[in-house]
């Protein structure tokens, strides 16, 4: 989800939740305690220089159990956020506390947020030697006809 679809979802709200992939909710007195703007400047394994910038949110609860944000103070917070440090409509990654911090992908469902699992990737697969797509096969394409197959001592072998 980019920038301003959060802020024109949040539009519409008159509570702000996020679910995480297991189907947990964060807890309702979370707070949104960075907006910020994320530069990776990298080499992937092919050698090729690259660079990525997501706007990331980070989520935080305590014990703060009476703290509660509403969307209106969540858009008051982006749009601060925005001419601070110059924001553009990008990808938004959003972290959280679990075992360890977790970084997510950020969707709606019409009613709250859902946190999405993000994953590794190999960017250079052309020069790993890792097909695109694994190819599909039946497995009646797998046998083989007795007339092009090699018999036991035919010599074809």
């Amino acid at each position: 989800m980019k920038l301003e679809e959060i802020k024109a979802h949040l539009q519409t709200l008159e509570t702000i939740a996020f679910q995480l992939p297991n189907g947990q909710f964060v807890p309702s007195h979370f707070h949104v305690t960075e907006v910020g703007k994320v530069h990776k400047h990298f080499i992937d394994c092919g050698g090729k220089v690259r660079k990525e910038e997501v706007i990331n949110f980070q989520l935080w609860e305590a014990n703060d159990y009476d703290h509660r944000i509403h969307p209106e103070k969540l858009i008051h917070i982006i749009e601060l956020s925005e001419k601070t440090l110059d924001l553009k409509n990008q990808e938004i990654e959003v972290e959280y506390q679990g075992e360890t911090i977790g970084k997510y992908g950020l969707e709606f469902n019409g009613t709250y947020f859902l946190l999405t699992n993000k994953h590794t990737d190999c960017l250079a697969k052309d020069n790993c030697g890792i097909p695109e797509v694994k190819p599909k096969m039946k497995l009646k394409e797998l046998v083989t006809n007795q007339q092009t197959s090699c018999a036991p001592g035919s010599g074809c072998c």
